[in-house]
């Protein structure tokens, strides 16, 4: 079995969760980060090493897979991202997948993460998954060197659902989101301040139809002061068609990818989203300006 059967398979559970997902509240926003700080971890030996580590939060057990980079220096603040499974995946999966594919892309530029959701999925009850992600955040943070302005959270499905949420509560901390095939299912409380966005879905979404993902991803081209529009995506005899939008704020980009194809993730989501993520520099500005656009269009 593929890892694209996997994920159908996984998809086609995620109809049966969103009534008990879209209970879930979110905790407060946590704090913002100054400018390009760095954290408490850099300069120190690392007291946390790349394996399965464990962490009580919300008065649970919870667990997450850490991947430190080959010939860390923790005098260099790097990259902190998040990689969110979908229903009835796995940490494990994810961390298998290499990330989306990003892991190999960043080239020991980054931290990577995969927590483990409850029963395998995001429902994010009481906001206990945005908790989990700030404790997880927090005793990396406190162990390793990290860049405050460069922490990212990504996600097929279920994680793509979460991805949103923590874009949503977590905007001063999260630089930039994907959100792959996603829907609204874990919440999204706050969602009143601009994220850089990136959203990725099939125009034949059987499981979360693409109505939902550009649900997800209109929240943010408003928040982010960008002009709205009704991207193309692909008719017959195209694989995917790739909008950035124009009119955003300064360092807000919004980029929008349907592809020809059912609830999966496809093979560019990797290279698409470590080019989105890699591009947004270490500060961020509230300057209203606009960013550079184009429309792409790819042929089978």
């Amino acid at each position: 079995m593929t890892k694209d059967d996997v994920r159908r398979r996984a998809g086609v559970a995620v109809a049966t969760a969103i009534a008990l997902a879209t209970s879930g509240l979110l905790a407060v926003t946590g704090a913002a980060p100054a400018g390009a700080e760095t954290t408490a971890g850099c300069g120190k030996t690392p007291s946390l090493t790349s394996g399965t580590r464990t962490i009580t939060s919300s008065g649970q057990n919870r667990s997450y897979i850490l991947r430190i980079p080959d010939g860390y220096d923790s005098s260099r603040p790097y990259k902190l991202i998040f990689g969110l499974h979908w229903l009835n995946g796995s940490a494990t999966n994810v961390d298998n997948d290499q990330f989306y594919g990003v892991r190999p892309l960043a080239n020991n530029s980054a931290i990577f993460v995969a927590p483990q959701g409850l029963n395998a999925g995001w429902a994010n009850t009481n906001g206990q998954d945005v908790t989990l992600m700030d404790d997880i955040r927090t005793q990396i943070e406190n162990a390793l060197c990290v860049d405050t302005t460069q922490r990212f959270a990504m996600g097929f499905s279920y994680g793509g659902a979460m991805s949103y949420a923590l874009a949503c509560a977590r905007p001063t901390i999260f630089r930039a989101v994907g959100v792959f095939s996603g829907a609204q299912l874990s919440g999204c409380s706050g969602g009143t301040q601009p994220v850089a966005y990136l959203g990725i879905h099939g125009t034949n979404d059987s499981v979360l139809n693409i109505s939902q993902g550009r649900s997800l991803r209109d929240k943010f081209v408003g928040l982010n002061g960008c002009t709205a529009q009704s991207p193309r995506e692909p008719s017959s005899g195209q694989s995917q068609i790739k909008t950035q939008y124009t009119g955003c704020r300064a360092g807000y980009p919004v980029t929008w990818i349907a592809f020809s194809g059912d609830h999966y993730t496809p093979s560019f989501v990797g290279s698409e989203a470590w080019s989105f993520f890699s591009a947004l520099g270490s500060t961020t500005t509230s300057t209203s300006g606009t960013t550079s656009t184009t429309t792409r269009t790819t042929t089978t």
